[in-house]
């Protein structure tokens, strides 16, 4: 089979398309894989070093090969590919499009377990999300406004914040404001952030009392700290968020993953793909993820080469 491999850490240039083995046990026949910010710490070699040559690549959606039937999957690792392992396999309802299966699976059960799970998000409260463009981000957006908060959409370009909008945020800040608890409308309740470090720290800081931060990445690259001092001083709390911890559970995860399709099936949630290249190119979407130039979710069709 022919997937993307890394044969080094490095830059988006260390992708290179090769024809290896396919994997033991069973397999996927994949059809889409998804794009995601820990792929490109893991390329880096900053984030769960995978021994090299590596295929990355953590959600795909295809055929499952022993029945046929259409399949999601998050994986840890091996979705760049043309045939991925058969791990934490969901069936996809016919309602839902393979695209939108890949989009809300992965990042849709990291945004449900933010502000639902750990957030406990109601309608009392107000909502900021970070990089509210991105995979996660603009999923959460729409979660909040119909768990019926209010929204608060931080991004980085017009455009991206336009779209925070059009999915329901009630306002939008530029994530560059200098002070980002000055520029906020309201006060916040719960901020459900991926990116750490300035963001982190004034988000939090701008909490109400008895409000929590709930953290599930760090796209910066300045390490968080909290004080508890200071979260006793302020009444507020910080909870953090790791997906694995879903997956590990067989039951919360495939229960989830249906609550999220169904959702997706009634267009209550709908992913917006951010860009779709072909296996070849997988380098090409590292780079555009990195420079934050992508809303929503980017696709790999492994079915295209080139």
């Amino acid at each position: 089979m022919l997937a993307a491999v890394i044969t080094a850490f490095g830059g988006p240039d260390v992708f290179a398309l090769a024809e290896i083995p396919a994997p033991d046990g069973e397999v996927i026949d994949v059809t889409l894989a998804g794009v995601n910010f820990a792929d490109v710490q893991r390329r880096r070699g900053e984030h769960e070093r995978p021994p090299l040559p590596a295929v990355l690549g953590a959600d795909v959606v295809g055929r499952r090969r022993a029945d046929g039937r259409r399949v999601a999957a998050v994986l840890r690792g091996g979705g760049y590919a043309q045939v991925a392992p058969a791990h934490h396999v969901v069936e996809v309802p016919d309602e839902v499009s393979d695209e939108q299966a890949l989009a809300v699976l992965e990042q849709g059960l990291t945004a449900w377990h933010c502000l639902h799970t750990l957030g406990r998000v109601d309608a009392d409260d107000v909502v900021v999300v970070t990089a509210g463009a991105g995979g996660v981000g603009h999923l959460a957006v729409q979660l909040a406004r119909a768990a019926g908060a209010r929204v608060i959409a931080i991004a980085s370009t017009p455009a991206k914040r336009a779209l925070a909008a059009e999915l329901g945020a009630h306002a939008t800040v530029d994530s560059q404001h200098p002070d980002l608890g000055a520029a906020l409308s309201e006060t916040p309740t719960l901020v459900l952030d991926g990116v750490g470090g300035r963001t982190f720290e004034q988000l939090h800081a701008a909490l109400a009392p008895f409000g929590r931060t709930v953290a599930y990445g760090g796209a910066g690259a300045v390490r968080d700290t909290v004080a508890v001092g200071d979260l006793m001083t302020a009444s507020t709390g910080v909870l953090g968020f790791r997906l694995q911890r879903v997956l590990d559970d067989e039951e919360l995860y495939r229960s989830s993953a249906a609550r999220l399709f169904h959702l997706a099936g009634r267009g209550v949630l709908t992913a917006r793909i951010g860009g779709r290249h072909p296996l070849s190119a997988v380098g090409r979407a590292h780079a555009d993820l990195e420079n934050r130039v992508t809303s929503g979710k980017l696709v790999i069709d492994v079915r295209r080469l080139i």
